[in-house]
């Protein structure tokens, strides 16, 4: 059963309490990766964190780094975050500001960005149906001005804009063009050419 981090409790006692109530010990280990996510900003992958231990030069299995981000997000210290069903992120939320996500589909890019007016709309939204509002997620699928870029640039090539009367998108792509606004902008490693 995932908890929720309250805002004052210092990180590593809610871990230590959770794997207490779990029955499991605070190793090495787990404080070692524990150490490692807590220094992490944004979103991270678990490979960067095999590297990162790689560097530190310790060695811990890929199975440990993998049940120990299990037991931080039951432990309600990180969130996973999912964005296409290739790839699954982390972050951490314990004692941070959460973020929403603009995702271009054409190129995979990631701009963070955090709104005042979706958390009031997500408040009203629960107290219309009754919920107390724990967390959210909020991903908006569209084409950044590079994806843009790129699909026009595909679609000259090929003689065909894609889109009667418009810029290309890519065909895959069910969603429209969104504006990008402010934000952090995160590589998320992995890159998508438009069809």
């Amino acid at each position: 059963m995932k908890r929720q981090a309250l805002p004052y409790e210092p990180v590593c006692a809610i871990f230590r309490r959770y794997l207490h109530t779990e029955k499991l010990k605070f190793t090495p280990e787990r404080a070692m990766m524990l150490d490692l996510v807590l220094r992490r900003e944004g979103l991270f992958h678990p490979e960067q964190l095999v590297d990162d231990l790689k560097k530190l030069d310790r060695r811990v299995s890929r199975a440990t780094i993998y049940r120990t981000l299990a037991h931080l997000q039951d432990a309600g210290i990180l969130k996973q975050v999912f964005f296409d069903n290739k790839q699954s992120y982390y972050e951490v939320i314990a004692g941070r500001q959460a973020y929403d996500y603009l995702i271009c589909v054409a190129t995979g890019r990631v701009v963070e960005f955090s709104s005042d007016k979706l958390r009031k709309l997500r408040d009203e939204i629960c107290r219309e149906h009754g919920f107390d509002p724990i967390s959210h997620q909020f991903h908006v699928f569209g084409l950044s001005p590079e994806g843009k870029a790129a699909a026009e640039k595909d679609g000259s090539e090929s003689g065909s804009s894609g889109v009667e009367g418009g810029a290309a998108m890519p065909m895959t792509s069910p969603f429209a063009p969104s504006g990008s606004g402010g934000g952090r902008s995160i590589s998320t490693g992995r890159r998508k050419s438009p069809r």
